[in-house]
């Protein structure tokens, strides 16, 4: 499993969790890249407006997850294996993730992150 993780590039703590994630790419298929490149909302077959509402995840294939399903894909990605993502399919679990997913999201720029990638790479964004 490949693709492009897509995160928001304004954010501290999206930047720390896409660099750990980095770390963790075990078998070179998990790329990354911000929200905020320019072209992303077409790319990704989403409107403008709800480009923001959550991480993307765009395969190998041409699907394209959001949310928690994304992040686990690019953590099976990262690590070369498809449990993470079986594991978020079971639906108990899945409807948990999701809300605290969205939970996070709604609330991230609360937390305590790193430098944003659009502040370190702003040609990128």
């Amino acid at each position: 499993m490949s693709g492009t993780l897509f995160f928001d590039g304004n954010c501290g703590m999206c930047t720390r969790s896409r660099n750990f994630l980095l770390k963790l790419n075990r078998t070179g298929g998990l790329l990354t890249e911000p929200l905020q490149t320019p072209g992303t909302a077409e790319r990704l077959g989403i409107s403008d407006a709800s480009l923001m509402d959550a991480v993307r995840w765009l395969d190998a294939t041409g699907s394209v997850y959001a949310g928690a399903e994304a992040a686990n894909a690019a953590v099976s990605a990262a690590l070369g294996t498809r449990v993470p993502l079986l594991i978020y399919r079971i639906p108990g679990i899945r409807a948990l993730e999701d809300a605290v997913y969205r939970w996070v999201a709604d609330h991230r720029y609360r937390f305590p992150g790193t430098t944003p990638y659009c502040e370190s790479h702003p040609v990128s964004c």
